[in-house]
């Protein structure tokens, strides 16, 4: 939720994991030229509507920057603050879909402005007028997102709590239910959430800060056990705050409670924490868990929800071994199938903050500033 949606600043800080682009990730290209006639932008091949408030936050605040950087002098090297943009953005995975998509794509486009004006400055600041949770993904790892105090935002920016090296054995698994867009938009549906929701209030206030810290002392000392089990609770308690609004707000499906249900049985079977789920604003679950627990729990979340067509397509990223299950397992933990809900397994660890490409073949815009 935010107190001011303006300059998108949090009611709380939070804290999240960045992926890794090898697989998830969004490429943007940025150039300007005196012989553009107007900005354009074009997000997965499709040109969209370039003034969009948001993205023109980002673009305001990258050119106030570069000129604060110039000083008020006009560097005859420096590129003319004055020519008109194009940038072409692409995800390599579902967009609205409750899979970060803003974030990385509002991180990308920040960086690459970043680099077409010469700015380097603190950028998470710049990132967060996109995107709130934007701000994070300008870093790898464990990032934090400070609230913030001052009420011109200025302070509301993010911080690398351990990079992505900190944790090695740590692996993420998105079982993707729906790419389909959400009916309710994280953004509408927050405010609705800030407005309404008294349970919401009490999480900011008293739960989230003392949660904060404890998660980042897990994160420090690679707890798995207290990891696996806070995010849990918190994504749990996320989802009431969703109920507690008014008219209540359904993130979560029947396939999303399958799958919550799921992990609770394979932990009760193996007597601790093995796998820990969180769900975003969107069905589809994300799963933390060790290395050498994720060839297993595959295995159980494909006999689960065995694949429709796409098995050979069913798991993506990062590879994943082959595994016998024991009978007992099965029979504790993969009680009713449903075939096909899951259409696939995405695998990745965490992941460096942004970076820049060098292989020309890879740009989105041609020498004429087009797709």
């Amino acid at each position: 939720g935010k107190r001011d949606t303006d300059l998108i600043l949090p009611i709380n800080s939070s804290l999240s994991v960045t992926l890794h682009q090898d697989q998830l990730k969004t490429t943007t290209t940025a150039a300007a030229s005196r012989d553009f006639t107007e900005d354009r932008l074009w997000l997965n091949g499709k040109e969209v509507d370039v003034g969009h408030p948001r993205v023109q936050a980002c673009l305001r605040e990258v050119r106030r920057l570069a000129r604060k950087r110039r000083g008020g002098s006009e560097d005859t090297a420096a590129l003319s603050l004055s020519y008109k943009i194009h940038i072409a953005s692409e995800n390599n995975f579902p967009t609205a879909a409750g899979l970060a998509s803003s974030a990385a794509g509002y991180a990308c486009l920040v960086s690459a402005l970043a680099r077409l004006y010469g700015v380097e400055e603190e950028l998470s600041e710049v990132a967060r007028r996109g995107s709130g949770s934007a701000c994070r993904s300008m870093f790898g790892g464990f990032v934090q997102w400070q609230r913030g105090e001052r009420p011109d935002g200025t302070d509301s920016l993010a911080l690398q709590v351990a990079p992505e090296t900190h944790w090695p054995e740590l692996r993420v698994l998105v079982l993707v239910v729906s790419g389909e867009k959400k009916p309710v938009g994280s953004t509408a549906g927050m405010q609705t959430s800030v407005e309404t929701s008294p349970l919401l209030k009490h999480r900011a206030e008293v739960v989230v800060p003392e949660r904060l810290a404890q998660m980042m002392q897990h994160i420090r000392e690679r707890d798995f056990e207290g990891f696996g089990q806070l995010a849990m609770r918190d994504s749990n308690q996320f989802h009431a705050t969703c109920l507690d609004t008014f008219p209540p707000i359904f993130y979560l499906t029947d396939l999303s409670r399958h799958i919550i249900a799921l992990a609770h049985r394979y932990n009760a079977h193996h007597g601790h924490t093995k796998v820990a789920y969180t769900f975003d604003a969107g069905p589809n679950a994300v799963i933390f868990a060790l290395a050498d627990t994720v060839d297993e729990f595959v295995e159980v979340v494909r006999r689960s929800f065995p694949p429709a067509t796409n098995g050979d397509q069913f798991i993506r990223g990062l590879p994943v071994g082959s595994a016998a299950l024991s009978q007992e397992l099965v029979a504790a933990v993969v009680t009713e199938p449903v075939p096909g809900a899951v259409q696939y397994i995405l695998h990745t660890k965490p992941g460096p903050g942004p970076q820049l490409v060098d292989d020309p073949s890879q740009h989105l815009l041609g020498a004429d500033g087009l797709p």
